[in-house]
């Protein structure tokens, strides 16, 4: 092979190797802008995680026992543990919440709201939180809860479905999940959402 070939070839073999090493470099950039792609064409689509809807919906709520969140006191007594007990026969609002969940604080006030409400009972789900923490939490703001329950592993938010917290369900009196709130409830996210459901449920032609 002459001395001209020779360069050749090797100067072929450097750009291929040039090529893999600018591929290897920009393949995290590529990646990213995909990805970032698929996150704008679904942000731009409209849609979000509170009307993603919930296979539990027509269901069986998933059984409750859980422990009492220890030292909280309500008119000095107690207050229950969540169990089956706490719901059965009532329509019943579960909320998946936990001191270290900032929209948890930003709904808390529309919680102490629908703990007003004569046709429904507010049950609460600690998730994966510090006894003290919750404690505090509720101290500072307001216990709206007739039964808390503390799930520390978190495996009863599992059983129930829970894509993030804050999370709410409406649960028929035989147990039926009849609505699912993902995210904090707002004055919007009420009366588009809840109260009607609250309505249709009790209304002669829902019940």
């Amino acid at each position: 092979m002459s001395e001209d070939a020779t360069r050749t070839a090797g100067s072929g073999g450097k750009d291929k190797a040039s090529g893999r090493r600018w591929l290897i470099a920009f393949l995290p950039l590529i990646v990213f802008m995909g990805l970032a792609g698929v996150f704008l064409y679904q942000l731009g689509s409209g849609k979000d995680a509170s009307e993603i809807p919930s296979v539990l919906i027509g269901s069986k709520a998933p059984s409750l026992d859980l422990p009492p969140l220890q030292g909280l006191v309500e008119n000095g007594e107690p207050v229950p543990a969540l169990t089956d007990a706490a719901i059965d026969g009532k329509l019943s609002l579960v909320n998946v919440w936990a001191s270290w969940c900032v929209p948890c604080r930003q709904e808390h006030p529309i919680l102490l709201e629908l703990a007003r409400d004569p046709r429904v009972t507010l049950v609460g789900i600690n998730y994966k939180d510090k006894t003290p923490n919750a404690l505090r939490f509720l101290g500072e703001l307001g216990n709206p809860f007739a039964a808390v329950g503390v799930d520390p592993a978190g495996q009863a938010a599992i059983d129930w479905g829970v894509y993030g917290i804050p999370e709410t369900y409406l649960v028929a009196p035989d147990g039926e999940i009849l609505f699912k709130q993902i995210g904090p409830f707002t004055p919007e996210s009420l009366e588009t959402g809840l109260l009607p459901a609250i309505e249709e449920t009790l209304s002669p032609a829902g019940s």
